[in-house]
Formats: C-alpha cells, sequence, structure tokens
C-alpha cells in the first residue's frame, strides 16, 4: 500500500477499535447483519421512520425517544396496522415528538406501503433502490442512501461530515472511501460507513478534520 492508503486505512482500524470501545459492538453487528434482498415490512417501516425523524435531527435526540415513538406504532407490526390507528397513533407519538409534520410522515408512509403492498414496494426497491425510497415523505437524494444503508443496501451515506473526512483523506467522495476501506478490511461497506460516522460523531467532526490535517 502506498503512503497515504496505509494512513487511511490505520484512521479506520483506530476508528474501528474506539467505537468498539466505547460500547458500540451491538450497532456494528447489526450493521453487519443485515442482508438487503431479506428486509420485511417491520425493517421498512422502522428503518424509514428512523431515518424520517433523524432529518435535520440529532440522532441521539432522536434515540432517546424512538422505543416510545415504536410502541406508538404498533411496534411496525405493519402498514396495515399504523393505518387502522392512524389518529390514535399519530397523537400519542405527538405527546413525546412534537414535529408534526415528521410523525404525520410516519403515517403518510405506512398509507403508502399499505396502498402499494409491501411486497411490490420491495420488488421495486429491490431493482431501483434510490429511486424508489425517494417516494416516502423526508427521503431525499442523500437520506436515501441512509435508509437503503439501513435495509442492508452495500451504501455510504453521503452526508456533508463524510463527505469533508473523505475529501481530506484525498477521496473525492464517501462512496469511494468507504468502498476502498471494505476491499481492504474485509468489512461491509455498511459498517465502514457507520464506523466512519460513529467515530466522527462521537470525537467531534471539527476535531477529527483537524487532526487528520494535521497529520497530512
Amino acid at each position: 500500500m502506498q503512503t497515504e492508503e496505509v494512513r487511511t486505512f490505520e484512521f479506520y482500524q483506530a476508528a474501528k477499535r474506539s467505537v468498539l470501545a466505547q460500547g458500540y459492538s451491538a450497532e456494528i453487528a447489526w450493521q453487519d447483519s443485515l442482508v438487503f434482498a431479506s428486509f420485511t415490512e417491520t425493517d421498512l417501516l422502522r428503518e424509514a421512520s428512523w431515518v424520517i425523524l433523524c432529518s435535520g435531527f440529532r440522532e441521539a435526540v432522536v434515540r432517546r425517544s424512538f422505543n416510545f415513538i415504536s410502541l406508538c406504532f404498533c411496534d411496525w407490526e405493519s402498514a396495515a396496522e399504523i393505518c387502522k390507528y392512524a389518529e390514535h397513533c399519530e397523537a400519542t407519538a405527538l405527546t413525546r415528538f412534537g414535529n408534526t409534520r415528521k410523525v404525520r410522515a410516519i403515517v403518510e408512509t405506512a398509507r403508502l406501503v399499505e396502498r402499494t403492498g409491501f411486497e411490490s414496494f420491495k420488488r421495486s426497491v429491490l431493482a431501483s433502490p434510490m429511486e424508489s425510497l425517494r417516494v416516502i415523505p423526508f427521503i431525499g437524494e442523500v437520506t436515501a442512501f441512509h435508509l437503503a444503508k439501513n435495509l442492508g443496501f452495500p451504501a455510504a451515506k453521503p452526508d456533508r461530515h463524510l463527505q469533508r473526512l473523505a475529501s481530506v483523506l484525498g477521496y473525492s467522495g464517501a462512496a469511494g472511501l468507504c468502498r476502498d476501506l471494505s476491499d481492504r478490511s474485509g468489512d461491509s461497506i455498511q459498517v465502514v460507513d457507520s464506523v466512519l460516522w460513529r467515530f466522527t460523531e462521537r470525537n467531534g467532526y471539527r476535531q477529527v478534520i483537524a487532526q487528520l490535517n494535521h497529520s497530512h
């Protein structure tokens, strides 16, 4: 490996050791266990709702309320179940998470899945992940990668922090960085993305970037 490649790989190894030591082994193991072709209706509803709520919000804020919100939405049993009790689901969720547009978007997602039929919707997602997932409320070009990754698709989320990290490490974007590190480490692209995201989230994006720039 060239010097820059060695530096990048050593940075990833150190980041992974740090993330695991900080207690995120279950999160990394979950990402590693995902199989895109096997996602269920419950998986789709839960992960779409997670990404909807996280859009523009700090992940830690959403995490504090997500178990309660899951209970409000029938533990994501099915789109039909959520639609049946939509008014009650929405009203209860709003007692803990006060963003009406986002909570309503979860109901709209369930209605979309029920109207389309889960199997039909899944076939569409498997055939064209990013395009198909963008029909869900609050899912845009960047968040489609986030949702696809959480369903098991080998993708890196090109958010501004990972894009900047990739640039400092000499890559044109997060996709190339995560793909390269995946090839070298044997970890899936989703795991690499999660390790880098969690490491920078825990240690501060600016501090990590400053350290990398200093060591360059």
